[in-house]
C-alpha cells in the first residue's frame, strides 16, 4: 500500500499495533515479521493471513493444542550446516534435533480431519515434507544428551577403553600416595585439585621439599604447593594424550555429521521458517482474542460497512481502566464515498477518523479487527492522511501553506482506491476563504471517486455535504444539559459546534455572550441554533425508539410464549384423540382375535363330531348373535344420540325406552305387572322390568 505522508503510519499508531503483535511472539522470526509488518493490496495474500489467524484464534478457543513449542533460534546453526568443512557442537545437534521433532510433531497433527478444519494453517506446510533421516543420523552418533556415543566409531570405542583403564590407573596410584602423605601430614586441608589438566596434591609450602614431582603453582597465601607426584607423571602423559587423542575424533566424527546433515540444510531452513510462521500466526491469533478481534466479510473493491467498530488501543486502554468505549457505524459505498464529520471539540471526530484508518491497516495487513463479524472491509492501494499541525520549519512553510501542499498531493494522485482522511479541512486561514477553498478540494477528490473522511466546523462544507452527491454528513452527539461529548457518530446530519453552549457553561459573562452573538450573521446563528435543537430532538427520537423497540420485543415474546401454549395444547388434544383411536383399534383387534379362536374350534369339532348339526347350530349361535349385537350397537348410538335416560318406574304419559330392542314409545296403560307402549301407530304390551323411563336430550347437546 502507499502512504502519504511518511508519518502516516505513526500518526494512525500502527506502529503501536506492531509493538503489541511482536510481544506476543515467541521466535525471532516471528518478532522480526511483526516489526515489520507488510500491508498487501492483494486480496489473495490478506484473505489467507485472515483465514490463518481466525483458524488459529477458533483452536485456542476452543482449547486445542497446537504443537510449535520450539523456540530456538536456529539462524547461526543453519547457516554453518550449509558451509564445507564446518562443524556443528553436539549441543547445536540437539537444538536441530529438536527442531526436527517438532516438525514430526506439526506433520502429525494435521491428520485427514484437522486438515479439512483447518485449510488455512495446512497450507504453510503443503509444499515441504518430513525427513526422517535427519533424526536418524543424529541419534546414531550423539545420546540424549549431544554426546558423542562411544560406538560412534571403532577408533572412538578403541581410545575410550584405553582412557577409561588409565584412569583407573591412575587414581589407584594417587591414591596410594595421598594416603602416604596423608600420614606424614604433608597434605593441607584442600587435599587435591587440577592445574593445567593434571591431577596434583595440595602440600603445606614448608613440606613441599619432601615431595618427588613437578611444581604446577601456589595458593595465593603461598601456604599451599600444587605438586604433580613423580609416580603419576608419566600416567598423567598418558590420560592427556590419550583424551586429546579422544578430542580429535569426536571433533572429526561430528565433522563428518555436519557434512552428511549438509544436503538437509535448505530443508531445515524452511522447517525453522514455517515454526517461525506459526508462532507469527499465534501471535496474531492471541492479539486478536486480547482486543475481540473478528473476521469481516472481506471485498476486492474500495468498500467500508463498519459495526460496533472499535479503536483497539482506545478498547485495550479503557478496559484496563475499567471505562467503556463507545462503539462507532459508518458505511462508506460506491454511493456514499465521502463522509463530512462535525460537532463540537474533544467530541470525537478524530479518534473516529482515526479508527477508520487504523482498522483498514490492520485488515490489510492480516490481523482481525474490534468489529462485529458482520461488518465489511474492502481493499485500498493508497492510503492519506492530514491529521494536526504540519507546520514545516525547515521549508518555511506555515500551517496553512503546508496544509494547501497537501491537499495539492491529494487531488493530484487520489483515485477510485485512494481512502483519505483529512482532520479540520481549510483551517488555519480566513473561514470564508478557507471554506471556499475546502469546498473546491471536496469537489475533485468526489469527482475522483475517492473514499474519505473529513472533520470540520464550517456551515458551508455542512451544507455542501446535503446537497453534493457523494457526500454524507455525520455530527458527533453531544449532550447539552451536562455539556458531555457522547463520542457517539450520527450519519445523515451535520452537527453543532455548541460555541455559545459551551460559553454559557463555563460561566462566561452573558453581556460579552450577547455581545459575541450580536456580531455574527444571523442567518450563521440561526443555522448553527437550528442544527443544535436538531441534535437534541433526535436524541429523543433516539430514546422513544429505543423504549419502543423494547416494547416491541417485550411483545415479540410473548406472542411467541402464547403460540407455544396453543401448540402444545392442540398436541395434546391430537395425542387424546390418537389414543382414543387406538383403544378403539385394539378393541376391535381383540374381538376378531376372540372370534377367530372360535372359528378354528369350530372347524375342529366339525371335523371329529359325528352330530354335524350340533356343529352348525353353534357356529350359526356365533355368528348371528354377534350380528345382533352389532345391530344392538349402532340402535344403540342412535338412541344415546337423541335421549338420555333417567331413574324411576314408568309412569303413563312416560317415554320409554325397550330394553331388548332400544325401541322409544310412551306408555299410553298400565296393567298390573304390564304396560302397553306406543310405538309409532302400534300398541306393544311389554313387561314393565323390560322398561327405562327416558327423556328428550336437549338441542345443543344432541347437536353436538
Amino acid at each position: 500500500m502507499k502512504i502519504f505522508p511518511e508519518s502516516a503510519l505513526v500518526q494512525l499508531e500502527f506502529d503501536k499495533i506492531k509493538t503489541l503483535l511482536a510481544h506476543f511472539c515467541e521466535t525471532e522470526y516471528a518478532h522480526e515479521k511483526a516489526m515489520d509488518l507488510r500491508i498487501h493490496t492483494r486480496r489473495e495474500f490478506i484473505e489467507l493471513e485472515l483465514k490463518q489467524t481466525n483458524e488459529f484464534k477458533l483452536l485456542t478457543q476452543n482449547g486445542q493444542y497446537f504443537p510449535n513449542d520450539h523456540t530456538f533460534n536456529l539462524s547461526r546453526e543453519l547457516k554453518l550446516l550449509g558451509i564445507p568443512g564446518a562443524t556443528l557442537s553436539g549441543e547445536q545437534f540437539m537444538h536441530i534435533r529438536r527442531l526436527a521433532e517438532s516438525m514430526n510433531s506439526v506433520f502429525r497433527w494435521f491428520d485427514a480431519e484437522r486438515r479439512t478444519a483447518y485449510p488455512a494453517l495446512v497450507k504453510v506446510i503443503e509444499h515441504t515434507h518430513y525427513e526422517k533421516s535427519i533424526v536418524a543420523s543424529i541419534d546414531e552418533v550423539l545420546d540424549e544428551s549431544g554426546v558423542v556415543r562411544d560406538n560412534a566409531s571403532e577408533e572412538l570405542a578403541n581410545i575410550r577403553m584405553s582412557l577409561y583403564r588409565k584412569r583407573n590407573e591412575l587414581r589407584r596410584v594417587f591414591d596410594r600416595i595421598l594416603s602416604k602423605l596423608a600420614k606424614a601430614g604433608y597434605v593441607a586441608d584442600i587435599e587435591e585439585s587440577f592445574l593445567n589438566g593434571r591431577r596434583v596434591v595440595a602440600i603445606f609450602a614448608e613440606h613441599k621439599r619432601q615431595v618427588k614431582g613437578i611444581l604446577h603453582g601456589e595458593s595465593d597465601t603461598r601456604r599451599t604447593s600444587f605438586i604433580e607426584p613423580e609416580e603419576t607423571i608419566e600416567l598423567n602423559n598418558d590420560v592427556f594424550s590419550l583424551e586429546h587423542s579422544e578430542s580429535k575424533e569426536v571433533n572429526r566424527i561430528l565433522r563428518e555429521l555436519t557434512a552428511k546433515l549438509s544436503v538437509h540444510a535448505g530443508l531445515l531452513q524452511v522447517w525453522h521458517d514455517i515454526l517461525g510462521e506459526y508462532d507469527f500466526i499465534r501471535a496474531k491469533a492471541r492479539l486478536a482474542n486480547d482486543m475481540n478481534g473478528n473476521y469481516p466479510l472481506l471485498m476486492d473493491k474500495s468498500h467500508i460497512v463498519l459495526r460496533n467498530a472499535f479503536h483497539p488501543l482506545l478498547y485495550l486502554y479503557n478496559r484496563k481502566a475499567g471505562k467503556t468505549t463507545v462503539p462507532t457505524n459508518i458505511t462508506l459505498n460506491e454511493k456514499d464515498r465521502l463522509l463530512v464529520i462535525s460537532g463540537p471539540n474533544a467530541g470525537g471526530k478524530t479518534v473516529t477518523m482515526k479508527t477508520v484508518g487504523l482498522l483498514q491497516l490492520m485488515i490489510q495487513s492480516g490481523l482481525l479487527i474490534p468489529v462485529h463479524p458482520d461488518s465489511e472491509m474492502g481493499i485500498f492501494k493508497q492510503l492519506m492522511i492530514h491529521i494536526g499541525d504540519t507546520q514545516s520549519l525547515e521549508f518555511e512553510l506555515s500551517t496553512y501553506s503546508s496544509h494547501l501542499k497537501n491537499m495539492k498531493y491529494f487531488m493530484e494522485n487520489a483515485n477510485g482506491r485512494t481512502l483519505f482522511f483529512i482532520d479540520e479541512l481549510g483551517s488555519g486561514s480566513d473561514p470564508n476563504l478557507g471554506g471556499a477553498f475546502a469546498e473546491v478540494i471536496l469537489e475533485e477528490l468526489v469527482r475522483k471517486h475517492s473514499f474519505g473522511i473529513v472533520t470540520t466546523h464550517y456551515l458551508n462544507l455542512k451544507v455542501m455535504a446535503n446537497k453534493t452527491a457523494g457526500i454524507i454528513n455525520g455530527a458527533m452527539a453531544f449532550d447539552e444539559t451536562n455539556l458531555q461529548p457522547l463520542y457517539k457518530l450520527i450519519i445523515g446530519k451535520p452537527g453543532s459546534s455548541y460555541t455559545f453552549s459551551i460559553a454559557e457553561r463555563i460561566g462566561l459573562e452573558p453581556r460579552l455572550i450577547q455581545r459575541a452573538r450580536t456580531l455574527v450573521d444571523e442567518e450563521h446563528f440561526r443555522l448553527d441554533k437550528l442544527l443544535n435543537r436538531t441534535e437534541q430532538d433526535l436524541r429523543e427520537l433516539e430514546k422513544r425508539e429505543k423504549d419502543l423497540n423494547k416494547l416491541m420485543k417485550e411483545n415479540e415474546k410473548l406472542k411467541k410464549e402464547m403460540e407455544a401454549l396453543i401448540h402444545r395444547e392442540r398436541h395434546d388434544q391430537q395425542v387424546e384423540l390418537l389414543k382414543h383411536q387406538n383403544k378403539i383399534t385394539e378393541e376391535r383387534i381383540a374381538y376378531l382375535k376372540e372370534m377367530e379362536r372360535k372359528l378354528r374350534q369350530i372347524i375342529f369339532d366339525w371335523r371329529k363330531a359325528e352330530d354335524k348339526n350340533e356343529v352348525i347350530r353353534q357356529m350359526q349361535a356365533l355368528l348371528f348373535k354377534q350380528k345382533e349385537k352389532q345391530v344392538n350397537e349402532k340402535v344403540r348410538k342412535k338412541f344415546d344420540a337423541k335421549y338420555t335416560e333417567i331413574a324411576g318406574e314408568a309412569q303413563i304419559g312416560n317415554k320409554v325406552m325397550m330394553k331388548k330392542n332400544h325401541q322409544v314409545g310412551t306408555v299410553k296403560e298400565i296393567r298390573g305387572k304390564k304396560a302397553i307402549v306406543q310405538v309409532g301407530l302400534i300398541p306393544i304390551t311389554v313387561d314393565l322390568s323390560d322398561l327405562t323411563v327416558v327423556q328428550d336430550r336437549p338441542l345443543e347437546e344432541s347437536a353436538g
